[in-house]
């Protein structure tokens, strides 16, 4: 199998080299935040020689944000059992946002360290693969809408979804974990006793990186 590698652009262009001697590539997605970008003439040169194909993917947005959405992204156009992500390539705040997209979508991650090539302990399931589609209807829904609804039964009729459906999702049973369990919103009982839902910083950046719900649930 030949890999798709995703690295932030940065002045450690030699981690990418690297893997791609290690690794069959079949091509790199070189994700820039606008630094760095007079070393993309440089890999291009040396991806040609090699026959790979180089596609540069401008970061837009926040970091965090912008690194999550371009995941999405590059997972909708390949294959993600073939994604290989290197976070060594750029400033340590990229890599870190680097990690943090690969350890939610489950995808296999590598850095350099000491000279070496070393696959890191990324957990081997992704978020949008535990998420069926009405939980991801329901984190989209909050992003868009964060201060829409007051209780559980506004959320509950502005999703069109049942009451006991709603508090299923949100606060899961015995045998299945709710988004609130999970750590992707959180319940806050205001002054009338209405619970309140609300989206946590990794529930935000979960639904910032959302594809379709049957996209991401069909691989």
């Amino acid at each position: 199998m030949k890999y798709n590698i995703v690295a932030p652009l940065g002045d450690n262009l030699e981690s990418l080299y690297a893997v791609v001697r290690e690794f069959p590539t079949e091509k790199i997605f070189l994700i820039s935040t606008g630094k760095h970008r007079e070393r993309i003439d440089e890999l291009k040169a040396v991806a040609d020689k090699l026959r790979i194909d180089v596609q540069v993917v401008d970061l837009k947005g926040g970091l965090l944000e912008g690194m999550f959405k371009t995941f999405a992204q590059i997972r909708s156009a390949v294959n993600e059992d073939s994604i290989l992500v290197d976070v060594s390539t750029g400033d340590n705040l990229e890599n870190c946002a680097a990690l943090s997209a690969s350890y939610v979508n489950g995808l296999k991650a590598l850095a350099m360290m000491e000279d070496k090539l070393m696959m890191l302990p990324v957990l081997k399931f992704s978020y949008y693969r535990l998420l069926p589609e009405r939980k991801l209807a329901i984190l989209n829904f909050l992003k868009t809408q964060p201060d829409c609804c007051s209780s559980l039964e506004d959320l509950a009729g502005r999703t069109k979804m049942s009451l006991p459906l709603i508090s299923y999702h949100v606060n899961g049973n015995a045998k299945a974990e709710g988004l609130l369990t999970m750590g992707l919103v959180e319940t806050h009982v205001g002054p009338r006793g209405k619970t309140q839902v609300m989206l946590t910083e990794l529930g935000r950046l979960i639904a910032e990186g959302a594809i379709e719900p049957m996209q991401a649930t069909a691989k």
